[in-house]
Parts: C-alpha cells; structure tokens; sequence
C-alpha cells in the first residue's frame, strides 16, 4: 500500500492539509496526518484544531512513500524542524515525491532541492524559491517534486499528488467523485 505523510505544525492552513488527507484516501492512499511537537492536537491558522494520526517519528516516517508540506503561518514552524528537513533531503536523494504548497514550497527553496526545476508557490513567495524556474499555474510538477499555489488551487494539487503516486485513471476517478470541473 502507498503511504504519505502530511505535516502539521500549529498554524497550518486547514484547507491545504484536510484536502489533502481527504482525498489521497479517497484514491486508496494510507495518509498518515503527522504533527511535528510531542502531542497529536494541532491549531490550524483559522483556530480549528485537528488531531494528528502520530507525532514525528523519523524511522516509521522513512518507509512513507511521499511528503506533504501544507503552507500558511506555520510553515516557520516546519522549517524550524531539524529532522523533518532532515527526512526531505532524504526523499530528494531517493527521489521520492516531496509536494508542498502555499509558503511552504520555500523550504524546499531553501534546502537548494529546487534548483533547475519547475515550481510555484503562494504569491510573494517567489524570492524563497531559489534556483528554480518559477510558474504561476494552479500546479507544477517536475520529476519527483510537486508544488501549488494555495487554498484554491488544493483540490488539483491533491489529484496530482494522486495521479504521481497511483495514475491517470485513479486520479480521474477522485476528480469525478468530488464533482471537480476545470
């Protein structure tokens, strides 16, 4: 079974983390909601507290198959985060899928791993994402890195997570069961 884990550090947009944990489980996906302090209840940036699946736990978050990083204030807490930029070096080496979005594709910036590759994030955020080839579409997906611009572009960065871990076909499905259109 694939498995991902989403991080959540106490302001985390809500929107850019539940969307996704939603449905990547729709496309069959083992979600793993990790926060990144020593208690599994996390504040949202709008005040709604969610409750993590675990606490950062590196050797079981090694044998994920992809990463998400959701944006909003608490980006500076995820990057604050010694053994989580630790891990996301580690699945750049192996190439596995690193997604993140809002602010917090400029981590991914400022560990260098975007160097020559195609990326967006939340506008304004553009500075942080060094070396790399920006774009203002809904998405940018470039070999094993996938990154998005906000809250309203969540849905189409999920599906991409989704067609990137499974296929076109599974990622189609959740897009015609939530009723997306373009």
């Amino acid at each position: 079974m694939i498995k991902v884990a989403i991080f959540l550090a106490d302001g985390f947009e809500e929107v850019e983390a539940l969307t996704q944990a939603d449905l990547l489980r729709r496309a069959g996906i083992s979600v793993f909601m990790v926060a990144i302090k020593n208690e599994k209840i996390v504040k949202g940036a709008h005040g709604i507290k969610t409750e993590a699946d675990m606490v950062f736990n590196s050797s079981f978050l090694e044998r994920m198959d992809a990463l998400i990083l959701p944006g909003g204030p608490g980006t500076s807490n995820l990057e604050a985060h010694s053994e989580l930029k630790k891990l996301i070096l580690e699945f750049d080496s192996e190439r596995k899928i690193i997604a993140a979005i809002c602010a917090a594709p400029m981590i991914l910036g400022k560990l260098g791993i975007l160097k020559n590759k195609k990326a967006c994030c939340y506008p304004g955020y553009e500075k942080y994402l060094e070396g790399s080839i920006v774009e203002n579409g809904k998405v940018s997906h470039d070999g094993h890195i996938i990154t998005s611009r906000g809250v309203g572009t969540a849905v189409y960065f999920a599906l991409e997570i989704i067609k990137a871990l499974t296929d076109d076909k599974t990622a189609a499905k959740v897009k015609e069961s939530i009723v997306c259109f373009d």
